[in-house]
């Protein structure tokens, strides 16, 4: 028997084990099976579990046990990522509690006791950091349920993904498709690192813009004006743009202006770029330290002057008297001097946005640096023309079309990164700095020697690969790619990756682009976009907001099922997922319904004798009452639903059929309308309807098993009709197991809608004029055609028993004063339920109640109406309290219409 109570905490512990020690979640790369496969996006090595991976993962897992289920030759491939600049950064925090520092060439330091580490020493740390909490996130993943083939797992730099990482970059380089250039990037001075898109965060931050006057070669006594908030990048400025058009500054085109403070003559171009109606319509231009202006730079010829070094300190390309300043103490003094020229025309308070480094915590700087590139151009062709004719699916269709505008405008790759921790760049240096670029320092030496005709001393680029190039090999390289392995060979291309819409372009394009490249074909067939896991408000998750949520913690509160279930009935291809506690609360309640509704019926299960092997598993149609034929109608229909569901990836739908059927049809209702029989005596029918409740909650836990996996196998192994376990049976849909779904029937289905809808309405009125269960009222019910009288007449019992009866009266006849009348239908068939309120109520004690509450409803309206017409509220409120209003304005008004009727019967 089970538990009385359920206890998830002590399922999952138990479970997880068996499944995994098993075998249950290994692939097996021989022929037979048909492939499917889904590489894990991997998580940073050393992090732990947050929302959106509970989200991303419970999705690849209900795909991964249904195609496991189904009969598909399974691998989720597990992994996790070395987290180039995340991981150093975790390190070298944890170093410098202990006083402990990295010997950083240029770096400034006011401790001469403090110990610093070379890059050897401080790589032997980070495997020692790894080694102590790199199995964290894995083992979270393993509370999700999470059913990956662990026996597989890989890591970005283990030694094959480390000889696949090399060979993809000497092989790049040699085809031309990499290459040394000097261009702008986001560069992190607290880092020392140049940094990706992703890795820098937007903040509205309230500033100045300062107004700069800059006089005109030839004309001390004229000037041009020019807004920045940098004014400390002026001391770079090698040019102004103004716009071609602008009736203000167009004379001035062609002409020099005189850089202040430093004395350079910068050119005055003309460029759209410029907007004449922003600042004072003239901009500075500052190749070297802005994304904009080093185009504009480019378009005109401009110098690109660097004025800082690798720390954000202005250097020796500056006057000397700012030389060694931080940027905004520089910053400060150019203000400063500006003011005791007269060269300041006006200084405006400015709010705008800043970009920062997500890791290092302050202001980026645009930096002018040699740094190694991809040619994505080149490289993005093949995706481009996968995506184009169909190779590539997108789930929903308008990731495909945001995948188009960033492919088609897309800028070289930078994929070097100043730090210690990452693949490091394999390429040497000679004497002369000529590039050697081999897959090891034998191979570069050897080359050396052939251009040099001597040996000579090479030393090696220091810095180390992005982490997303790594990353991009990840669907072939986890396969054991460049060896020829069973597993490349049968689970590549890969079948869906589900991943968030935020790295479509940093992930997804980029596993597209080596994937085509290398292994000649995409690197799976469909890609399924989800967004971002807001608050209940929809905010953004953050601590500064403090409304971040530990998905272990919903765990170890509502149980792992509760928590994916309340992600996989509401999520929506490409939309931003809105987290409720409650709502995760409540499906922990449905988790204990379907305990609760188990444990009853292995109750009443306790007699049942299970088929003998080789006879009829199931009875004749005739054999079955309606309610079984209703529930095994009922069923299919589910079936059905949640494998087209399944297949066209909604989620939601298919996890709102099941949550629908298992609560308000097997639940709520199936089991009440069998009681008398499993109640009853022994025999034939009683055999037949534990036979039907054995086979039906059989296919329910199969069917909730992707779902729900750990309650699910729980209560399989308890059926007295099952497999070796759940997570290894057939998954149900209507094309198995046929033999149980034709014995339902479409007449059973109607005649049982019929007692629901009849005997809902009775506990409506029960509910809406406070009648006690325990008072058995006189009902009547007048049906509209013989076909329901006749249902209604053969299921008089079960109203009677469940309505909690004194009498039925199934007759068209009877005065309607004083009573609630509440209409039904079902199929066509019309007819009314009719409940006699004298003496069960004070009749004018009720008129007096409903009359307040209309009155309180009118007032409940007329305030919602009002805040909903208020354009201002609808646009400024967060959605979700717009949308609850609005449910709430239905409710009330439908609420209102019923006890206006209500009232009108009781005044009659």
């Amino acid at each position: 028997m089970l538990d009385k109570t359920y206890d998830p905490k002590e399922i999952e512990a138990r479970r997880y084990p068996e499944w995994e020690q098993g075998g249950a979640f290994r692939a097996h790369p021989t022929p037979g099976k048909p492939p499917y496969c889904i590489v894990i996006p991997p998580p940073n090595v050393t992090g732990s579990l947050h929302m959106g991976h509970a989200l991303d993962n419970t999705l690849q897992d209900v795909l991964i046990r249904w195609r496991r289920m189904k009969g598909d030759d399974v691998l989720w491939q597990p992994g996790t990522d070395h987290a180039g600049i995340a991981t150093q950064m975790v390190v070298v925090r944890n170093l410098e509690q202990e006083g402990i520092g990295l010997a950083v060439e240029g770096a400034a330091t006011n401790d001469a006791n403090k110990k610093l580490l070379n890059r050897e020493e401080f790589l032997a740390k980070v495997w020692e950091w790894k080694a102590y909490s790199g199995g964290t996130i894995t083992g979270q993943l393993r509370r999700l349920g999470a059913s990956c083939d662990w026996s597989r797992e890989r890591f970005t730099m283990d030694e094959g993904l480390s000889k696949a990482v090399l060979k993809v970059f000497v092989e790049l380089y040699k085809e031309g498709l990499i290459y040394k250039d000097l261009r702008l990037v986001n560069w992190d001075p607290k880092m020392l690192t140049a940094i990706s898109d992703l890795e820098v965060e937007s903040r509205e931050v309230k500033g100045h813009l300062w107004y700069f006057k800059y006089p005109i070669e030839g004309s001390p006594d004229e000037f041009i004006v020019v807004a920045t908030t940098r004014p400390e990048t002026m001391l770079g400025d090698t040019g102004i743009a103004v716009h071609p058009d602008d009736p203000k500054w167009k004379h001035l085109i062609g002409k020099h202006a005189v850089l202040p403070l430093v004395g350079r003559r910068i050119a005055i171009v003309g460029d759209e770029y410029s907007d004449p109606e922003k600042g004072s319509g003239a901009v500075k231009i500052t190749p070297a330290h802005d994304f904009n202006d080093f185009e504009v730079g480019r378009r005109h010829d401009l110098e690109a002057i660097n004025i800082f070094d690798k720390f954000a300190r202005v250097n020796d390309k500056a006057p000397e008297k700012y030389r060694g300043l931080d940027r905004f103490e520089a910053r400060k003094i150019v203000v400063a001097e500006m003011e005791e020229l007269g060269l300041v025309e006006k200084i405006e308070p400015h709010t705008h946005a800043v970009p920062y480094g997500d890791r290092g915590g302050v202001p980026v700087e645009p930096f002018l640096t040699e740094q190694w590139y991809a040619d994505a151009k080149k490289l993005a062709e093949a995706p481009l023309a996968a995506a184009r004719d169909g190779r590539v699916k997108f789930v929903p269709e308008r990731g495909r079309e945001d995948f188009f505008r960033w492919m088609e405008n897309i800028e070289p790759w930078c994929v070097s990164r100043q730090l210690w921790w990452g693949h490091q760049i394999p390429a040497w240096y000679g004497p002369d700095k000529k590039v050697f670029v081999a897959l090891s320092e034998e191979e570069a030496k050897a080359e050396a020697r052939a251009h040099y005709g001597k040996d000579v001393a090479l030393e090696r680029d220091p810095d180390v690969l992005d982490t997303w190039f790594s990353s991009a090999l990840w669907p072939f390289s986890t396969l054991g790619w460049p060896d020829q392995t069973p597993e490349l060979a049968k689970y590549y291309p890969t079948s869906t990756l589900v991943t968030g819409w935020d790295i479509l372009f940093f992930w997804v394009a980029r596993m597209m682009m080596m994937g085509l490249e290398f292994m000649r074909d995409v690197p799976f067939r469909k890609v399924y976009l989800h967004g971002i896991v807001r608050d209940s408000q929809g905010r953004k998750m953050s601590k500064s907001l403090g409304n971040s949520v530990d998905p272990v913690d919903m765990i170890e509160k509502y149980g792992a099922d509760a928590l994916r279930f309340s992600f996989l009935a509401h999520i929506h291809s490409g939309k931003d997922f809105k987290f409720s506690e409650q709502r995760t609360e409540g499906y922990r309640n449905f988790m204990n319904k379907i305990w609760n509704a188990t444990r009853f019926s292995l109750t009443n299960l306790q007699d049942f004798k299970v088929p003998a092997e080789g006879t009829a598993a199931m009875p004749d149609k005739a054999q079955l009452t309606a309610f079984d034929q209703w529930i095994i109608t009922k069923l299919g229909r589910t079936e059905k639903t949640v494998e087209e569901a399944l297949e066209q990836d909604r989620f939601s739908d298919a996890a709102t059929a099941l949550y629908s059927f298992v609560w308000y049809e097997f639940c709520d209702w199936y089991i009440e309308f069998i009681k008398p029989v499993m109640n009853g005596p022994a025999g034939s029918e009683k055999q037949n309807t534990q036979l039907v409740l054995a086979q039906v909650l059989n296919r329910v836990m199969r069917l909730l098993h992707p779902f729900v996996p750990f309650i699910s196998e729980e209560l399989y192994q308890k059926l007295p009709i099952k497999g070796e376990a759940c997570i290894v049976d057939k998954y149900p849909n209507t094309r198995n197991d046929r033999e149980l779904l034709a014995l339902g029937s479409d007449t059973a289905a109607y005649e049982v809608e019929i007692l629901k809808e009849v005997i809902s309405a009775i506990r409506n009125v029960r509910g809406e004029n406070r009648i006690s269960p325990a008072i058995k009222i006189n009902v009547r019910v007048s049906p509209s055609d013989a076909k329901a009288q006749k249902v209604l007449l053969e299921n008089r019992n079960a109203i009677v028993t469940m309505g909690r009866l004194e009498n039925l009266d199934i007759s068209a006849e009877g005065s309607l004063s004083k009573c609630a009348v509440v209409p039904v239908a079902v199929d066509g068939s019309q007819m009314q339920v009719i409940i006699p309120l004298e003496g069960l109520v004070d009749i004018d004690e009720e008129i007096k109640r409903i009359q307040k509450s209309v009155e309180k409803l009118n007032k409940d309206i007329a305030g919602l109406s009002g805040r909903l017409s208020n354009e201002n509220f609808v646009k400024n409120a967060a959605e979700d309290v717009v949308e609850a209003d609005r449910k709430m304005l239905e409710q009330n008004k439908a609420q209102l219409s019923s006890l206006q009727d209500a009232l009108k019967r009781l005044q009659s």
